[in-house]
């Protein structure tokens, strides 16, 4: 007899995991790995068209993404290779409302707000946003037909995602981003459909509190909607996105946790405006946690507090609210990452961005620093100061059956997600507890592992008595095109008298480097970087690593999260490229080089009958 969840939150993962699963019915060993972006703006939000001039519209965004050549800054521009998959995801709030003032006829083009606009963009939007009058929870003022015109872009939305879409090739996404921010504190999450079909988007508007959208996910998928949000730049929510509170300041709960379980199964871990991964203060033993670092909010430089920003952090709250709250964990995240550029295009290359939040394609002349400045006014500091701190593109890797929106939408939904700073390197990390130990030299090595455990995303099955420890399946391969490896590590999160702790295991090194015994670090592997050239060869690190790995710190009784980093060796950082193609000295704030990454969603352990209750739920 199946056992009876009587757990709402529970039995809602339940049935969403049966309806989509069934959509899907081939051999996990099958799943292929696939690259995509889901947060990208074009013309239709507002920011990008007043801020950027964005001309790029959703239609010329997913053309773009797949292979095709747009018009861009008086020229055209082409990826250098084609996504598997994108999401538009422009802001919900006043979508499609700025850029009608390219008719100078439009209601917005002859009202007194419009007219401010067109005579000074950036320091007009700069000014309504300080003023609060385009605060989160505001529609534009001045403008009657807003609600209109937002309607009418959604709707073009839709059709741009569905014209573009191309099962087996290229597939396409409806999405939108709810873009709360109390207080300049980040809170915004992209809402992403599976099908195609949306209703009217929910906006911060209608609630700045993420409760609300929760509510709105779960009445619209009664309606036959099925869609999921994805927090993201963590880093600059001052602590707010993976509180130990409601948005009403009260403990997080059972009720609570169940639904941001649900609503929320990934998170966003790096994009143009920074990691979220970790934060030295948080991590003081991660040698790499500085990576792509930007620590404070996104319209000040005010400091962002670490503590409940940053994804790592998340991870271990989850484990120590979900001893309150019957074993329910509100942060068991998947991770992906996304560009979240605002020109429409979608690149990821570190030749390919030249600074900003705007994200310049690389096939356009590169402007002066001092050209570039000069149309920005007021806000010539703000944007000053966040020019070398932002960083390229990332990307979010799935891993499925098949290149349509059910396959995909299904890996993200079981978290068989993995993000990557950029570059296309492959990895895999599975979870298990008899996985022989040159497992990955046989054949079918990946059908054993779907068989013997559970993918990144996954709980580890019930424990065994005869097994003192979990093992691990690691193993990583380079970008086709791209850098060779440097390592391969697992990240553990596990609780200790109650509060979570973490540390650092280094799986696999490449060039026969060892690891030090008594301080657990690994010798740097070296660089290749010609910091006058910008280039870089593949001398040094490996084309694959792989490693099986037994936890040698396991404790039955105590819940974990583990999840796979893997690094390249370094290469030239975007900001070294553009400095010297321009001929400039290389900026002293940032590092020259870089050391390209990638996450694999985390695996978790959780003892007893606890564990065996979500994981049923989840399947």
């Amino acid at each position: 007899m199946r056992p009876v969840i009587h757990c709402s939150g529970l039995l809602a993962l339940a049935t969403i995991g049966a309806a989509l699963g069934a959509a899907v019915h081939a051999d996990p060993a099958d799943r292929q790995a696939y690259y995509g972006d889901l947060h990208l703006h074009t013309s239709y939000s507002f920011d990008a068209y007043v801020l950027f001039g964005a001309k790029v519209d959703p239609d010329a965004a997913y053309r773009f993404a797949r292979g095709e050549s747009v018009d861009f800054l008086g020229g055209t521009a082409k990826r250098n290779e084609p996504l598997d998959f994108l999401a538009v995801t422009d802001h919900s709030e006043n979508i499609g409302v700025f850029n009608s003032l390219d008719d100078p006829n439009s209601e917005f083009s002859k009202s007194e707000v419009g007219k401010a606009f067109k005579a000074n963009p950036v320091k007009t939007f700069f000014d309504s946003i300080l003023s609060g009058k385009l605060a989160s929870g505001k529609m534009l003022e001045g403008v009657n037909n807003a609600k209109e015109l937002s309607q009418s872009a959604w709707q073009r939305e839709i059709e741009a995602a569905n014209r573009n879409y191309r099962p087996g090739t290229f597939t396409t996404f409806i999405a939108y981003e709810w873009s709360s921010m109390p207080d300049g504190q980040n809170l915004h999450r992209n809402v992403i459909f599976r099908g195609d079909k949306a209703p009217n988007p929910f906006s911060s508007v209608d609630s700045p509190k993420p409760e609300d959208l929760w509510n709105w996910l779960d009445k619209i998928r009664k309606d036959g909607y099925e869609a999921l949000a994805i927090p993201h730049n963590s880093n600059a929510s001052n602590g707010l996105m993976f509180d130990w509170n409601d948005s009403n300041g009260r403990p997080i709960d059972q009720a609570y946790a169940e639904q941001r379980a649900s609503d929320e199964p990934l998170v966003e871990i790096a994009q143009n405006k920074g990691a979220s991964e970790t934060h030295p203060i948080l991590s003081p033993n991660d040698e790499f946690s500085n990576f792509e670092f930007y620590d404070h909010l996104l319209i000040s430089q005010k400091k962002s507090k670490p503590e409940g920003s940053y994804v790592r952090d998340a991870l271990g709250r989850g484990l120590e609210i979900s001893q309150r709250t019957a074993g329910v964990n509100p942060y068991k995240y998947g991770i992906i990452g996304a560009s979240d550029f605002h020109n429409g295009l979608s690149t990821s290359s570190e030749e390919a961005f030249v600074g900003t939040f705007g994200g310049i394609d690389p096939t356009r002349p590169l402007p002066s620093t001092n050209d570039f400045f000069k149309n920005y006014g007021e806000a010539r500091k703000i944007v000053a100061a966040n020019l070398y701190e932002t960083s390229s593109g990332n990307l979010t890797g799935v891993w499925a059956e098949r290149n349509t929106r059910e396959a995909i939408y299904d890996a993200f939904r079981r978290k068989e997600t993995f993000a990557t700073s950029g570059t296309r390197l492959k990895v895999r990390f599975f979870g298990g507890w008899d996985f022989p130990s040159a497992i990955t030299k046989e054949a079918q090595w990946v059908n054993r592992a779907y068989a013997k455990g559970v993918p990144m995303g996954g709980d580890l099955p019930i424990k065994p008595s005869s097994v003192a420890a979990p093992r691990f399946i690691a193993w990583g391969v380079k970008d086709p095109n791209g850098a060779n490896l440097d390592r391969l590590q697992v990240i553990k999160i596990w609780l200790q008298d109650g509060k979570h702790v973490e540390r650092i295991y280094e799986l696999a090194l490449s060039n026969g480097r060892k690891v030090d015994p008594r301080s657990g670090k690994a010798p740097a592997v070296g660089s290749t970087v010609d910091l006058k050239t910008a280039a870089y060869h593949n001398s040094i690190g490996a084309t694959q690593l792989s490693a099986v790995w037994q936890d040698p710190h396991f404790d039955p009784s105590v819940a974990a999260a583990y999840y796979l980093r893997v690094l390249e060796i370094p290469t030239p950082r975007w900001s070294t490229i553009v400095s010297v193609k321009r001929g400039e000295p290389l900026p002293a704030d940032v590092p020259a080089t870089i050391q390209e990454r990638a996450w694999s969603s985390p695996i978790w352990y959780v003892p007893g009958k606890t564990s065996q209750r979500l994981a049923y739920a989840v399947r």
